[in-house]
């Protein structure tokens, strides 16, 4: 079995979408290890998404992310990192497919309502950011 990270993001969560989105994913098979509900401060932010620090939209994104609660989960599932990315669906919420997660409770490329790690070594990364392994 494989894990990953994801987030519950605050627009979703402000929206009240939490319960809908975990019943989702154990709809799809997922299993959740771990979880809480944070608020990310503006340097946990910052470190999270340091990877985006020379991007335009990387002050946004910090506030935005330091703006309400987050749901942080380590998902497990065989190829986890491909199928929650899958299940997701399309980084623009007006994109994504129908029956995706941001599709039905995002708005938009910024409040798409979930994070998913890209990668198999950033899921092990983000996923020590929150758990401690």
């Amino acid at each position: 079995m494989k894990n990953t990270l994801a987030i519950i993001k605050p627009d979703a969560m402000k929206k009240g979408h939490l319960d809908n989105i975990r019943k989702d994913i154990l709809d799809n098979g997922f299993s959740i290890i771990e979880e809480k509900t944070l608020n990310l401060s503006n340097e946990q932010a910052c470190a999270f998404y340091d990877i985006h620090q020379d991007k335009p939209f990387f002050d946004e994104l910090v506030e935005f992310m330091t703006s309400y609660q987050c749901h942080v989960m380590k998902l497990e599932k065989e190829d986890a990192v491909f199928e929650w990315r899958n299940l997701m669906g399309a980084t623009d919420s007006k994109k994504a497919d129908l029956g995706t997660i941001r599709q039905k409770y995002g708005t938009d490329i910024s409040m798409n309502a979930t994070h998913g790690s890209d990668s198999n070594e950033n899921a092990d990364k983000e996923i020590r950011f929150f758990f401690n392994g």
